[in-house]
């Protein structure tokens, strides 16, 4: 009786997707790249235009930040995206998409995304991470708003991206 299997590996490296919007990028979105980037050979972080969002840092900072917080990471790399998710997939030969789940409201909704992914792109699976425990609660909606109202964040993201927020609502509140 043989226990290997019969099927043939691959040559080619395996690339996964993280998408979002990154606004800011915390440490729970950290903790959820250093998982995914020891899953797959490659990780390419997405951040996403976000029509249907008003951020508070342009995806050109959203991109910097991002790139600064994981450059330690060696097979991470981040990119811009503009569209659906699967189409950047096919472009970036991705065979999966990692998705961070920090609850049950984020498990319904993302697992309604995935189910849609797979109809669009069948080959591309969605695998969910969740970050550590201590970092479950922290969502950028949440920090944007601790620190818009003068709360310490820096427990929440890293501390180029905490100064960034402060510089940014103090120049909000100068206008």
């Amino acid at each position: 009786m043989s226990l290997t299997s019969s099927a043939t590996p691959t040559t080619h490296p395996r690339i996964a997707v993280y998408s979002g919007t990154f606004d800011p990028f915390t440490l729970g979105h950290d903790d959820v790249v250093r998982r995914a980037a020891a899953l797959f050979d490659q990780l390419i972080i997405a951040v996403a235009v976000a029509h249907h969002k008003k951020t508070l840092f342009s995806l050109e900072t959203r991109v910097e930040q991002t790139f600064k917080a994981t450059k330690n990471i060696a097979n991470v790399t981040v990119l811009a995206f503009d569209g659906l998710i699967m189409d950047f997939c096919a472009a970036q030969e991705a065979c999966a998409v990692v998705r961070g789940l920090r609850n049950l409201t984020d498990f319904d909704y993302e697992s309604q995304m995935a189910a849609m992914n797979r109809k669009l792109r069948p080959q591309v699976e969605t695998v969910f991470l969740l970050p550590d425990a201590p970092l479950q609660c922290i969502s950028s909606t949440l920090v944007r708003e601790i620190s818009k109202l003068g709360g310490d964040v820096s427990k929440m993201v890293n501390p180029a991206i905490a100064a960034a927020l402060a510089a940014a609502h103090r120049a909000a509140e100068a206008t």
